[in-house]
C-alpha cells in the first residue's frame, strides 16, 4: 500500500523563533484532520514526535482502525529513555540505531531510514522546526515526484516551508479537510482497510 510521510511538531522556545507564529491548536487541528483522512487508506509514517504520537494512538482508537496496520510509527535509539509511553501500544515501531553523544546526527540517521522508504508517496508537514525543512529536503532527495503539503497556517516550519515553496500560499487557509483529501487525492467516503 502506498504510504504517506506525517512531519509534524508544537515548536517550543529556544529552538529558532518557529514558536512565535506557531498556533497549538491549528497543530492538533491539522494533525487530527490529516489522520482521519489517511487511517486505513494510506499507512502512515512518522517520526514519533513527543506531542503527535499520542494524538495518532488516539485518533487510531477513535476510529478503530488496526495501527498496527495502518501507521509505522520511527524512534531513535538515541532518545530510548524518553519515548512516549503510547510507543509501547504501537506493536510496529523501527528503533534506528543512534548516534552516541550526537543528538542530530541520530536525528539524521532515523530520517535517512524513514524517508528513504521505496512507498512514500509524499509528506505533510504541520507546525514544527528545523526538523521539518530537513525531512522536506530528504524526502525530495529519495523521492523527487512526492506530492508535498505544507500547512502553513499551523506556523513554525510549515509556514516557512510554505511561504519557500510558494510564496503566494494562503497563510489563512484553515480548510484542513479540503487541503489534504484534494491534494493526496482522497475522498471522505473511501473505504478504510488494513494497510
Amino acid at each position: 500500500m502506498k504510504e504517506i510521510f506525517l512531519s509534524a511538531s508544537v515548536p517550543v522556545p529556544g529552538r529558532g523563533d518557529f514558536y512565535k507564529d506557531a498556533d497549538p491548536f491549528l497543530i492538533q487541528n491539522a494533525v487530527r484532520e490529516f489522520a482521519i483522512a489517511t487511517l486505513g487508506r494510506l499507512r502512515v509514517i512518522w517520526g514519533g514526535h513527543p506531542a503527535i504520537t499520542p494524538m495518532i494512538w488516539s485518533i487510531c482508537e477513535d476510529l478503530g482502525v488496526a495501527y498496527a496496520e495502518s501507521v509505522l510509527l520511527y524512534q531513535s535509539a538515541f532518545f530510548s529513555g524518553s519515548f512516549p509511553d503510547e510507543v509501547t501500544r504501537f506493536p510496529n515501531v523501527v528503533v534506528t540505531d543512534g548516534v552516541p553523544g550526537d543528538r542530530n546526527a541520530s536525528l539524521l540517521a532515523m530520517r535517512e531510514e524513514m524517508l528513504s522508504r521505496p512507498n512514500l508517496v509524499g509528506g505533510v508537514f504541520i507546525g514544527g522546526m528545523e526538523g521539518i525543512l530537513e525531512e522536506h529536503d530528504i524526502l525530495l532527495r529519495h523521492h523527487p515526484q512526492a506530492v508535498v503539503l505544507p500547512i502553513a497556517s499551523t506556523g513554525g516550519a510549515a509556514r516557512v516551508l510554505g511561504l519557500k515553496l510558494s510564496p503566494s500560499v494562503d497563510v489563512d487557509d484553515f480548510d484542513y479537510p479540503r487541503m489534504i483529501y484534494s491534494t493526496l487525492g482522497l475522498r471522505p467516503n473511501m473505504p478504510r482497510g488494513p494497510a
